[in-house]
């Protein structure tokens, strides 16, 4: 073959030839050689950009981002090894749930988000991914027979590139990539350098949500340490129990949070509530019937809650707090219940979400979760024995001192009163021996003072009792009525009467005696009060009886306490006159 030496025609191609030597290079097969060459060199030199850039993202992704910037972070890179004017990453909800939970985008102004509205639900191409998750790759993403469309105010989109991403065998989410900034649709080369930034992406969301998990199990066991310690301290258990909801609140980052106790899993009281507004004097007298937090007690094990808002009944916490808007929701026993030792749960720990931040219910680690609640049942149990060894150190110097009023005190006074006696015989003034035989009473009068008080000092302090309290008012109500009424007490009432029980009789009986004092011009009163199956209170006056016309704004008020646990009030004439009020609850 001939030598074709570059920038030479042959004389036989010029000779009767109209071409020029320019057009005869521009059609030489060399030419095209070269420039495939070219662009071949150009096309290798920017991927190997691409995957320089790659690499780079890598690292950046492993520099200890949050979650949140990690994932903008894949957004943003994938964009750009990709060459995409947009990008997205559709973060899956849980499992079993076919939905995106989460949806960044790159490529869209603040307005255009604003125009198009809430995030995609997962139809169309983006349910496809979902179901299938493999790489899709796409010309024209309306050609495609699972185009959904897009929603008004949506930016027209073509080409499309969709990629899973993966930790371990679950898939967390996808990457979208649509619209090739050059107009030609994306390539082989672009679908696996995505695919392995989706590798990639995949090992540090696990790192980043295993760091996430590490650092929530930390301030779990901060919380549980600072508290132990505060309740080691001098605390009281109402403020204790405060201290528990709030930093159980802070740590799960729940909207509300409430603790109840009891002394029994169907007689709770919600006890203190963080991140509420409640009526304090609401708590003190509303006891739940049916709750929740009851079966976590009585199971002994945390129970998740799907919708406590909804799920909530009159007789729940809802009778106290304001649980509209609330969805999800854990509970959490404080101590286990030992049906052997019969040992209870002292009571529960309740956290909720709003349901716009439902989400960050399923970041809860039940067992940290179950961990703590444990140990803070535990130090109140310790806090508790601390208060009852203070209690009985001041029983025991009430003792002491009884002893000495017994046994020096009043025996010396009654020395004293011998001998002011005997003194009487000797005295022959009549001013005198008065004078004398008052001293003496004084003196019987401060020793009978003497022993009450040695009694009461022996006496643990019932201030606060079912018993103490109705002889109160029966005390006052003398007062008024210029007589006492007579008081029976009948059967364990003391030891069977909680407190939520106490309040109510307390309640109940004033509005009896303050009836009897105004309307009954009564010359008898009897009040009895029994404990049984159920604890009954009987109030019966020999006056007038109720009027036919009598308004019962409070009779109304006794019968709605009775029915809201459980029991009945009645109102009846008595015989030969006067009214019997007989008012009941049933003992657990």
């Amino acid at each position: 073959m001939g030598r074709v030496e570059v920038g030479r025609t042959p004389a036989r191609q010029r000779r009767g030839s109209d071409t020029t030597p320019e057009t005869t290079l521009r059609s030489t097969p060399l030419d095209e050689l070269l420039t495939e060459v070219l662009d071949r060199v150009t096309d290798a030199r920017d991927e190997q950009v691409r995957w320089r850039l790659l690499l780079d993202a890598i690292v950046t992704m492993g520099a200890g981002l949050s979650i949140d910037d990690l994932l903008n972070r894949i957004v943003e890179v994938s964009k750009a090894l990709a060459g995409a004017r947009y990008a997205a990453l559709g973060v899956l909800a849980g499992a079993g749930e076919r939905r995106l939970r989460l949806f960044i985008t790159q490529g869209l102004t603040a307005e255009e988000q604003i125009l198009i509205g809430d995030l995609p639900n997962g139809h169309g191409l983006l349910g496809l991914l979902i179901d299938h998750p493999e790489p899709l790759r796409l010309r024209d993403i309306t050609d495609h027979k699972s185009s959904y469309g897009f929603p008004p105010n949506h930016p027209p989109m073509g080409s499309f590139l969709g990629v899973p991403v993966r930790i371990g065998e679950k898939v967390f989410g996808n990457l979208y990539l649509t619209e090739k900034t050059d107009g030609d649709e994306f390539t082989a080369q672009d679908e696996n350098i995505v695919v392995a930034l989706a590798a990639a992406a995949g090992v540090a969301i696990e790192n980043a949500l295993l760091a996430e998990e590490a650092a929530r199990r930390g301030r779990w066991l901060d919380a549980r340490a600072e508290i132990t310690s505060e309740l080691m301290g001098d605390i009281d258990r109402a403020s204790a129990l405060e201290l528990v909801a709030d930093r159980a609140r802070e740590v799960a980052g729940a909207d509300v949070a409430w603790i109840v106790t009891g002394p029994a899993a169907d007689r709770l009281r919600v006890e203190v509530v963080s991140g509420a507004a409640v009526d304090v004097e609401v708590l003190k007298r509303a006891p739940l019937r049916e709750s929740v937090a009851g079966q976590a007690i009585r199971d002994g094990v945390p129970m998740i809650v799907e919708d406590v808002g909804g799920a909530a009944k009159g007789g729940s916490a809802a009778a106290v707090i304001d649980l509209s808007g609330i969805g999800p929701g854990v509970l959490m026993p404080l101590g286990r219940t030992d049906p052997s030792e019969e040992i209870n749960a002292v009571g529960a720990l309740a956290l909720a979400w709003r349901r716009e931040n439902a989400e960050q219910a399923q970041d809860v680690d039940l067992a940290v979760a179950d961990a703590f609640a444990g140990q803070v049942a535990v130090a109140i149990r310790l806090a508790q024995s601390r208060e009852e060894r203070q209690r009985l150190a001041v029983y025991d110097d009430r003792d002491r001192i009884g002893r000495d009023l017994h046994d020096i005190v009043i025996q010396r006074l009654f020395v004293i009163g011998l001998r002011l006696q005997g003194g009487l015989n000797l005295a022959d003034n009549p001013k005198l021996r008065g004078r004398l035989d008052q001293a003496v009473d004084d003196i019987d009068d401060t020793i009978r003072d003497l022993r009450r008080a040695v009694f009461e000092l022996g006496t643990p302090d019932h201030s606060g009792d079912i018993q103490s309290q109705v002889t109160d008012l029966v005390n006052r109500a003398a007062e008024s009525l210029k007589f006492r009424p007579a008081l029976v007490f009948d059967g364990p009432v003391r030891l069977r009467a909680t407190p939520e029980i106490t309040q109510e009789v307390v309640a109940v009986l004033g509005e009896a005696l303050s009836n009897t004092v105004r309307h009954a011009h009564a010359t008898e009163v009897e009040v009895s009060l029994s404990a049984g199956s159920d604890l009954v209170l009987r109030v019966r006056d020999d006056g007038r009886g109720v009027p036919a016309d009598a308004v019962e704004s409070g009779l109304t008020n006794m019968r709605r306490r009775a029915e809201a646990h459980g029991g009945r009030c009645t109102v009846e004439p008595a015989t030969p006159k006067g009214t019997v009020v007989e008012w009941s609850v049933p003992l657990g």
